[in-house]
């Protein structure tokens, strides 16, 4: 278990630096192809023209999301700046994530089976409120339901924010369910977990 913490470690350390290089790369392209877009720079010029013939056509899926969603296409190298990092963010998180967890495993290992149960059970709890943080924003960005990244969410939440949605009403157009059901899986994590000790 101490020489997967141990590589875990490295893992990260190495993660961190790579991600902050390649962030760093990624806004000196979007500065630089932003000034190409907007003309800061030349047209005609060899920066130009590199830009228009080798970043441009990396830039071209991103651009048709932006114009598609009304933005500027002169702003696709910021929404891929963006993009870098948060897939960044989001690689380290798991990363530190799954270190957590085979700590986690260590420890309940050591500690019996009760130990082992409070892990699984706390397991539970993360992954239904996991389901309903997903849900919750996958509606503020209006992502199908049926989409295969976010189905799972509403078959695992849905049991929970039914009968909510019963009792609470809806203020306007705001459903409160999804935060009440958030609140009350972690007072009733505490209560379980309390007993389980």
């Amino acid at each position: 278990m101490t020489s997967l913490l141990a590589v875990l470690d490295i893992a990260l350390w190495v993660l961190r630096r790579v991600v902050i290089v390649i962030v760093v790369i990624a806004a000196l392209i979007a500065l630089v192809d932003w000034l190409v877009r907007t003309r800061r720079v030349s047209p005609f010029s060899g920066v130009a023209r590199f830009f228009r013939n080798s970043v441009s056509p990396l830039m071209t899926p991103i651009e048709r999301r932006v114009v598609s969603a009304g933005g500027l296409p002169a702003n696709a190298p910021w929404w891929t700046l963006a993009a870098v990092t948060i897939a960044g963010i989001v690689l380290l998180s798991f990363l530190g994530f799954l270190r957590g967890q085979v700590v986690g495993i260590a420890v309940a290992s050591s500690g019996g089976p009760g130990a082992i149960v409070r892990l699984v059970v706390g397991w539970i709890f993360a992954i239904l409120q996991i389901a309903i943080l997903v849900r919750v924003f996958s509606s503020l960005f209006r992502v199908s339901p049926y989409s295969p990244w976010v189905r799972w969410s509403y078959r695992l939440s849905e049991p929970i924010l039914a009968p909510l949605r019963r009792v609470i009403p809806p203020i306007g157009m705001i459903d409160l369910s999804p935060l009440v059901a958030y609140f009350l899986l972690s007072l009733v994590e505490m209560v379980v977990m309390s007993a389980l000790r």
